[in-house]
């Protein structure tokens, strides 16, 4: 099997810009990546590709393989899907606190293909089995569009429910989540430039 894992460095996070200036933001999404990639490789998945544009650099002592494309995420993953023989996992690079147990899991599935959803009908992973079999529809509700997709070409399906994969980071709040509950670069990193409030109300960011 390969991951891959889309990656938009340049002015990345746009929702994070009240409490990240441009540079901390495209260092920390450098951050969460690195704590993707070595989730994956503590899973024993070997076979790991970054889908980025040109313009956006990836590290190179990640020691993984890195696909330009100039299109969107659509037409980009669907691409490489076309091009793939091997099952996929496609999961996106703002997941710090994706484990090495959850991968295994997601990949140990009897399904054709595996959807873990993200907040707001979004889809954080997919592991596709077939993968030139399928192809991808993100934006908008795109968990109801993959397991539209699944079932028109009759592939069977399992809802992979967690809620540290759901929480994708977009907003200053979602900080919170990796301060309570994340690990690695990312984690450390949230720790050391904020602060949470406790009370009777759910815990907040202090900024």
């Amino acid at each position: 099997m390969r991951a891959v894992i889309p990656y938009k460095k340049q002015n990345a996070k746009s929702r994070l810009s009240p409490v990240l200036s441009l540079e901390e933001r495209e260092h920390f999404v450098e951050l969460m990546l690195r704590d993707v990639v070595k989730s994956l490789k503590e899973a024993d998945i070997k076979n790991i590709d970054i889908l980025t544009t040109p313009s956006n650099g990836v590290p190179q002592d990640l020691e993984v393989n890195i696909h330009s494309s100039e299109h969107d995420l659509n037409e980009a993953i669907n691409d490489y899907l076309e091009k793939m023989q091997d099952p996929v996992l496609v999961i996106m690079a703002d997941l710090p606190m994706v484990s090495p147990k959850h991968l295994k899991e997601i990949s140990s599935a009897d399904e054709d293909l595996v959807i873990v959803p993200g907040k707001g009908g979004g889809t954080n992973i997919l592991f596709i089995k077939n993968p030139d079999k399928f192809h991808v529809k993100y934006y908008g509700s795109s968990f109801l569009n993959h397991c539209n997709i699944a079932k028109e070409m009759q592939q069977s399906i399992h809802v992979y429910d967690s809620f540290l994969l759901s929480t994708d980071i977009d907003e200053p709040h979602d900080l919170v989540e990796i301060m309570l509950h994340g690990h690695g670069a990312s984690r450390e990193y949230v720790t050391e430039k904020f602060d949470v409030k406790t009370g009777k109300a759910r815990v907040k960011l202090c900024i």
